[in-house]
């Protein structure tokens, strides 16, 4: 069954604007610029986007669901006790050589968290897309290690996510080395080996 129209042009716009943030930094761009970038008219892009709000939204979840589509082709052959491994690798981009490179949209994920600091939809969908990411993580721990108490795997998926993300910050926005990769993955797994030893469950 063919596509419709809209289901072709709202991604193109989409990953036009992905594009065009790329070269804007800190904010996004107009509706010129990502125009310009997708080789379309700014008439077509209002006609799918009434705001850029909404084209800002349309852009996280677009970003989810890629990251979604790289974590399960990685994990999709994998192992019970493999699996959360495949997860922190790739999210540390040591899963490259397997074909599964880690994005390189730090500087878009930046413009999202500036709007997020004054626009409420956006913070809300990149605070659900964060939160998912933290349970996900607290389930793939529960899975490895099911002797661990379930406050437990909730704290350490809250903690790989915000190791995660400031580690990012740190190499893709202030140019520290990727060698730091290694670091904070290994750090990673110090830090779960802490828990799965000398984890008090709360009263």
């Amino acid at each position: 069954m063919a596509k419709k129209i809209a289901e072709i042009r709202r991604p193109e716009i989409v990953w036009a604007l992905y594009r065009a943030a790329e070269t804007q930094r800190i904010s996004l761009p107009s509706y010129d610029q990502v125009a310009r970038e997708g080789s379309m008219s700014r008439q077509l892009i209002r006609h799918y986007f009434a705001n850029m709000d909404e084209m800002a939204i349309a852009l996280c979840d677009a970003l989810a669901d890629y990251y979604r589509d790289c974590l399960m082709k990685g994990i999709i052959a994998a192992d019970d006790s493999r699996r959360l491994s495949i997860f922190l690798d790739f999210y540390f981009n040591f899963m490259s050589e397997r074909g599964l490179p880690k994005p390189a949209d730090d500087v878009v994920y930046d413009a999202l968290f500036a709007l997020a600091a004054t626009n409420l939809q956006v913070r809300d969908n990149l605070r659900g897309q964060y939160e998912l990411l933290q349970m996900t993580l607290a389930h793939e721990v529960q899975i490895s290690f099911p002797e661990l108490h379930q406050a437990g795997c909730r704290e350490l998926g809250y903690l790989i996510v915000i190791v995660m993300y400031g580690h990012w910050k740190m190499v893709a926005s202030l140019g520290f080395s990727t060698e730091y990769n290694r670091v904070s993955r290994a750090a990673l797994d110090r830090l779960i080996e802490s828990y799965t030893t000398r984890y008090v469950p709360p009263d």
